[in-house]
């Protein structure tokens, strides 16, 4: 199965009322483990990458080659997409796009309207050239994901009206405006802005992205879904899990050194929080 853009996937799912889940590389483990839970599941999958993992594990073109060759090796026959995650410039998405990206998000949110806009259209007009899918995000989401960091006073709800204008000129194919979620583990209780979801659901018409999707309930993800979310993004949650596989191998026997004995553990149990959030977002049994 080749690696195919987001497009069909989450328009797919928002018709059908369930979300697909991005789920960040951060090294071969986790990789493996995703692959392993998506094909499981049979459930269509997005792989995130942001610019630090990306340089972490030897570049955009190194991640498209091991994700290829895991595809292969383990005869992946649900849909994939490999999608740049927050990308901060358009040199970077051509650069990610070059390399074999199938998709790429352009994070403007940080710049005024206006120029959110002229990026993201330029970003579109060059990645719908070779069939590549979009994501563009307004406000400001709060936390740390990667070298970002938004902290409580920065950050902000999308205004409606505004995510309007964005969607119509420049044409993306799924849109993350910010509504109350976070990156990274929340500090108190989520408190996601259902009423602007609702009407900026209704406002721009494709499918929306729920970054933060780690700590958030099921109730609250089964209502995002309802009002228009058809892509959630978690990476914190399979984090956590990992790295509490690492400690307590290496806490129950201090003599371990290969690095399979601890890093199995943890593949195991990425794919294990994988699996549960599919179940969860209903992608379960789609591809």
């Amino acid at each position: 199965m080749p690696l195919v853009s987001m497009t069909e996937m989450l328009n797919k799912a928002k018709a059908e009322g369930y979300a697909v889940g991005q789920f960040n590389l951060n090294n071969l483990e986790f990789t493996q483990a995703i692959l392993q839970a998506a094909e499981e599941e049979k459930s269509p999958v997005i792989l995130g990458v942001s610019e630090g993992a990306a340089r972490y594990m030897g570049g955009f073109k190194t991640v498209v080659s091991m994700v290829k060759a895991l595809m292969d090796e383990y005869n992946v026959t649900v849909p994939v997409a490999i999608h740049l995650d927050h990308g901060s410039s358009l040199e970077k998405c051509v650069q990610a796009i070059h390399a074999g990206f199938t998709s790429v998000m352009i994070d403007g949110s940080h710049h005024p309207l206006a120029e959110n806009i002229a990026i993201t259209k330029r970003v579109v007009e060059i990645a719908h050239a070779v069939g590549v899918s979009v994501e563009a995000e307004l406000g400001r989401i709060g936390g740390q994901e990667d070298d970002l960091i938004v902290d409580d006073a920065e950050a902000a709800y999308a205004i409606p009206a505004e995510c309007k204008e964005l969607v119509a000129a420049t044409g993306v194919d799924c849109f993350a405006p910010a509504l109350g979620s976070v990156h990274g583990p929340y500090k108190g209780e989520p408190n996601l802005g259902f009423d602007h979801m609702k009407e900026i659901d209704s406002l721009v018409g494709i499918p929306l992205v729920l970054h933060g999707g780690t700590g958030i309930p099921t109730a609250d993800i089964k209502k995002a879904i309802e009002f228009g979310h058809a892509k959630i993004n978690v990476n914190t949650e399979s984090q956590i899990s990992s790295a509490k596989a690492v400690r307590e191998v290496l806490a129950a026997d201090t003599d371990v050194y290969d690095p399979r004995k601890y890093l199995g553990p943890a593949r195991e149990a990425i794919k294990e929080t994988v699996k549960g959030k599919m179940k969860e977002f209903g992608s379960s049994n789609r591809a």
